[in-house]
């Protein structure tokens, strides 16, 4: 068990309890280890205590944050901001495919794909000459199934076994914010509709620690009846984590689902709730 299937248990476990406020020795002990452990455990993964990540899980922190979203995502598309915002320290520049890309399905083309670690388990990675073009958290044992369904959304490209490139790549895209590796800009390429990539460059807008509701990122877009046809356009992001649909949530505060699995959606909003929040501690110390 890694530490990702560590965490993830512990906050299966506080979605269930988080009411009755569990201290350090109940989470260590479901998570089968002593305190001490426990504690040097959480605090390396999420940059604060286990009390304070108990914080960004609750719904009226998600309120909260929902409630900035809006103005802060309306701000930075106002403003016609290509890139993320002044928290998003991790610079993303989308392109999307043409037509006879889309057609074409990579032909011609040799991609470097392989695993990596992230602080959300493993994942599949793939590097197009365009940018990257994939990103998915492995739900399967071995992996056998997310390689199939990159070979799927790319039938006639050549794929390359690169484990190598892809933990590089992974350590720039899944290093926390603030960090100087992280202001290093990644390119993008995406398979999508243009409304689809519509959807997909807003979202980059939404800085960590923020989330916005499907309706008010559509109405940002100014398509305000069409939080519906925005859900599904964030459901078909193939690029996990990337293009942050993990920050999208319905309008009451609540999560909702997550292609990856809503644990590990619910474990991204607070990792990264943490990470500001740290920054902010850091901060407030210099």
């Amino acid at each position: 068990m890694n530490d990702y299937q560590r965490i993830a248990l512990v906050i299966r476990y506080l979605d269930e309890h988080h009411t009755e406020q569990p201290d350090l020795a109940a989470l260590a002990a479901y998570a089968g280890l002593d305190p001490s452990r426990f504690h040097r455990l959480f605090s390396a993964w999420a940059a604060i205590t286990p009390k304070d990540f108990l914080q960004c899980l609750t719904l009226s922190h998600a309120r909260q944050l929902l409630r900035q979203g809006e103005s802060v995502l309306d701000a930075a598309l106002t403003a016609g901001l290509s890139g993320p915002g002044r928290l998003h320290d991790l610079c993303v520049s989308l392109e999307a495919a043409s037509p006879g890309e889309l057609k074409s399905g990579g032909a011609g083309w040799t991609m470097a794909a392989g695993f990596g670690e992230s602080p959300f388990g493993s994942c599949l990675v793939a590097e197009s000459p365009r940018g990257i073009c994939h990103l998915a958290f492995v739900e399967s044992g071995n992996g056998e199934a997310e390689w199939v369904g990159l070979q799927e959304k790319w039938p006639s490209a050549r794929l390359h076994r690169d484990d190598a490139t892809a933990a590089r790549l992974a350590g720039r895209i899944f290093t926390p914010a603030g960090h100087p590796r992280s202001r290093s800009p990644l390119r993008a390429f995406a398979q999508g509709t243009p409304f689809q990539v519509q959807v997909w460059r807003a979202l980059l807008h939404v800085e960590p620690g923020t989330l916005v509701s499907y309706g008010r990122l559509a109405a940002a877009l100014g398509k305000p009846s069409a939080s519906r046809a925005v859900g599904s356009a964030v459901g078909k992001n193939f690029l996990a984590y990337l293009i942050p649909c993990h920050r999208v949530i319905r309008e009451t505060g609540v999560l909702g689902d997550y292609r990856w699995g809503r644990v590990r959606k619910r474990a991204m909003v607070a990792w990264e709730c943490a990470q500001v929040l740290a920054a902010e501690h850091a901060g407030a110390v210099d």
